[in-house]
């Protein structure tokens, strides 16, 4: 049977016990790669006293490596530094991808950066969208732009993600993938999340319509968000940037009509029978939700439920998608440092030559670990590996 096992190395500053939709990501990809029979590790920083190598449902591998997170729970960048813990756990594990997630996590970049060096094969998911002139986003598209000069394959959450990504680093187009977020159906603030435009929105709507209160629950814990949504007809999302938006396929699995702003990928989301798309401006947004509270007769939300079960969005699916990007990755072809040097020297006149030096001691390190340090192999253990020999035999 044709049919390659890959080893595969999770990398992001984001994971669980913190909740978001890439660490929600990160997590349901894992366990549905796992039930195709590959071996799947994820790497993390610390948590609190979470540190170590945690197992977590189905076998799946955590190592929580000892750095603390210095600012929204990235990491602080240190470039070299992280070489050994990463180099360590790609040889344990025999790994043969390292899968990195999100643009704006210092461990991912560091742990590509460090698995291109030593000839490994590397796929990067960006999660978010980012803009183009404002500081904060010209350093974080100079810094996606280094990782991705040596980039096997990319993947986006929508086509809207992906052009904005090809855009801000110049990757070639033909290298990135389209692969959509999913949501889990079984259980089914910040500024950029539109909370301003919430808070003029919400008066209007409750003086067009009979409602004498607003409820506000404050931090939902996951494990409740079925139970919130549940109790709703309508699902009012007034994001002011979104590459996917998982919270809006929570929505509808749960049966809710979606009221959204028409930003970023949000339109390519979901059918117009399940969402009513709005400017973000409040007089738009209160159109939106009177047009949604017309149509909720005719809403049906077993209907819904269904319907996002079997035919839109599963993470069944997002991993078999995946599994071919990481098949096309190991097919690619394998540089050495000189193929690679180039590849910088494009990122620009200067930044081009210093991200060159960066390459070039960060080849000499790799170098003098392999002289002064040995690992051993851990051995693959557990039901779920004896799962992996059974697929062997295929």
């Amino acid at each position: 049977m044709d049919w390659q096992k890959h080893r595969i190395l999770m990398v992001s500053d984001f994971f669980f016990p913190n909740f978001g939709g890439v660490e929600s990501h990160i997590y349901y990809l894992s366990q549905c790669l796992l039930k195709l029979g590959h071996k799947v590790v994820v790497m993390t920083h610390a948590y609190g006293n979470r540190s170590g190598v945690r197992y977590v449902t189905n076998g799946l591998k955590v190592y929580y490596v000892p750095w603390r997170p210095f600012l929204m729970q990235n990491t602080l960048p240190t470039l070299f530094l992280t070489f050994p813990v990463v180099r360590t756990i790609i040889i344990r594990e025999r790994i043969s991808v390292v899968h990195g997630h999100q643009a704006f996590s210092t461990l991912c970049h560091e742990a590509l950066m460090h698995a291109r060096t030593m000839g490994y094969k590397v796929v990067f998911t960006d999660h978010s969208l980012y803009g183009f002139a404002d500081a904060g986003s010209i350093h974080m598209n100079k810094v996606l732009q280094f990782t991705l000069a040596d980039i096997d394959q990319a993947i986006c959450v929508s086509r809207t993600s992906k052009e904005n990504t090809v855009l801000r680093s110049g990757i070639s187009p033909e290298k990135v993938f389209m692969v959509p977020n999913a949501v889990d159906t079984a259980i089914k603030l910040v500024y950029r999340k539109g909370a301003d435009l919430l808070v003029e929105v919400i008066p209007e709507v409750c003086r067009l319509f009979p409602k004498d209160r607003v409820e506000m629950l404050g931090a939902v814990p996951h494990a409740q968000v079925r139970s919130v949504l549940i109790s709703g007809h309508i699902f009012l999302n007034s994001s002011l940037t979104e590459a996917f938006c998982i919270a809006i396929l929570e929505a509808a699995s749960c049966g809710l009509l979606t009221v959204s702003t028409r930003v970023g990928g949000v339109p390519e989301v979901l059918p117009d029978d399940m969402i009513v798309l709005a400017e973000p401006a409040p007089e738009d947004m209160v159109r939106a939700v009177t047009k949604a509270i017309d149509m909720l007769p005719g809403i049906n939300p077993q209907v819904m439920h269904l319907q996002m079960k079997k035919k839109l969005y599963s993470w069944d699916d997002v991993a078999k998608r995946t599994e071919i990007v990481y098949d096309r990755a190991v097919r690619s072809l394998t540089t050495n440092l000189l193929d690679r040097l180039p590849q910088y020297l494009t990122c620009g006149v200067w930044a081009g030559k210093l991200f060159c030096l960066v390459i070039l001691i960060n080849y000499l390190l790799w170098c003098l670990l392999r002289i002064l340090t040995g690992i051993e192999e851990v051995p693959d253990i557990g039901p779920l590996h004896a799962h992996l020999d059974s697929r062997d035999d295929l």
